[in-house]
């Protein structure tokens, strides 16, 4: 751990709970993510957010994971919205250009491949097709 967090406890749903040793705030891993406060896993979001970037529809998205039309589309809202956070920081900060932006989220796209999958996911994260 770092010098000034520690662990601290969980949470009624198991997940570990950290607190600071200068303002004694607690907090878990996933706050400031799109993963902090939602009721299903990790995975389950992810395999959503794929599905829809694969152009499968909400109500097959619900047909088959059964979770609401409305729920894809909340975490698909706040995906944009930390992208839009990421994309501003590096194009401000590191001085980076659109199609480097592009390259990196191709980049990033092809890092949840599994090895020996031939299979290529065509996403355009940045909004650029």
């Amino acid at each position: 751990m770092a010098g000034n967090i520690r662990k601290f406890g969980r949470t009624r749903a198991g997940i570990q709970r950290y607190q600071c040793k200068v303002c004694y705030q607690t907090f878990v891993e996933t706050i400031g993510t799109v993963f902090y406060n939602r009721h299903r896993s990790q995975e389950t979001i992810i395999e959503c957010l794929a599905l829809l970037a694969e152009r499968n529809s909400l109500a097959a998205i619900h047909r088959v994971k059964g979770v609401k039309e409305e729920t894809v589309m909340d975490w698909l809202r706040t995906a944009a919205d930390h992208v839009e956070r990421i994309e501003a920081l590096l194009l401000a900060n590191y001085k980076l250009n659109r199609a480097q932006l592009d390259a990196l989220w191709t980049f990033v796209g092809h890092k949840g491949e599994k090895r020996g999958s031939r299979r290529r996911q065509n996403v355009a994260v940045s909004g650029v097709a």
